[in-house]
């Protein structure tokens, strides 16, 4: 059963929390009588499952007045975020924002809680009388992703990860490891480990090395020697992988953030190996959770969300 935040053990504060460092600030009031809209943004979009996860709460809610779109801005001849957030009336109230969008995003706004600012990208907007106001969800995402694959279960925290990638996302990911007790982490990346991700590890109390070339030929070895690996790589990034000794990684976790065509090839190399590998589809949802909340102002249906995405993932493997 995915948890909720009010579920969540006293080591692993809730995101409201006061004190926690995952505060997200007061929830704006919202205007009764105009339509209320939101919607996802980024390049390439139409994969989102957003919309799904967010309508499906609109309704349990009974929020009738609310409608969730999905945009493309941010690549090749689509428009710029910041073209795209002046184009729109009062009537839209909150965006969720995807790659390439999470940096830009922050730096648009007029203000930003200090968990966004620690990581340095943001993957939420919500509308004021002043202007947006910026957020990230996708730490607690992660580390509800985390728990729910079983990192840390035994009752021993994790001490060392791999993380695959340096961007945005992976800040999350660092932000959520070092919550987990993760004392190092190796970064496998194609030149060198972005310098805002290492310092965040750094300040966080990690311990940093890197592996360029993203690891060809050793990546198997690497993850044999740490708990847990993440993968926050773009869907189709090519590893090279070659087939691990069976048993080679028995007991170790992979989660690839990815949530679409799972299992993913660095999915289905890991669990040959012995690995337990699971995707990016909870950290998807509990990020539009706290969304939810931040752009209503109500309390999110988990459940309720998490089954219409599975219903959906199913419908789709059907047609």
């Amino acid at each position: 059963m995915p948890m909720t935040p009010a579920s969540l053990p006293p080591s692993r504060p809730a995101p409201s929390e006061p004190g926690s460092g995952l505060t997200w600030g007061p929830v704006v009031p919202r205007p009764r009588d105009i339509t209320c809209r939101a919607a996802v943004l980024g390049s390439p979009i139409e994969h989102s499952l957003s919309p799904v996860l967010h309508r499906s709460a609109y309704e349990r809610l009974g929020l009738h007045e609310w409608g969730y779109d999905r945009f493309a801005v941010g690549g090749e001849g689509e428009p710029g975020l910041r073209e795209f957030l002046a184009s729109r009336g009062p009537e839209w109230l909150g965006f969720s924002v995807t790659m390439p969008l999470k940096e830009e995003a922050l730096a648009l706004s007029i203000a930003a809680s200090g968990h966004a600012r620690e990581i340095g990208a943001a993957n939420t907007l919500v509308r004021t009388d002043r202007g947006w106001i910026a957020e990230s969800t996708d730490a607690y995402g992660a580390l509800e992703a985390l728990a729910s694959g079983g990192v840390g279960e035994n009752g021993t925290p994790p001490r060392r990860a791999v993380v695959l990638g340096s961007g945005a996302t992976a800040r999350s990911v660092v932000d959520a490891l070092a919550r987990l007790s993760v004392r190092e982490i190796v970064f496998v990346v194609r030149e060198s480990a972005r310098p805002e991700t290492v310092e965040l590890a750094r300040r966080r109390g990690v311990a940093v090395s890197e592996e360029p070339g993203l690891a060809r030929g050793s990546l198997a070895a690497l993850m044999a020697s740490a708990e847990i690996t993440v993968s926050t790589l773009p869907t189709g990034t090519d590893l090279g992988l070659d087939p691990a000794p069976a048993g080679m990684l028995n007991g170790r976790h992979l989660m690839d953030v990815v949530y679409g065509g799972w299992p993913t090839p660095l999915g289905r190399w890991a669990t040959a190996a012995g690995a337990h590998a699971f995707g990016g589809l909870p950290m998807l949802v509990h990020q539009a959770v706290e969304q939810v909340r931040l752009m209503t102002g109500r309390q999110a249906p988990v459940d309720v969300m998490w089954q219409a995405v599975l219903a959906h993932l199913a419908a789709q493997e059907r047609s």
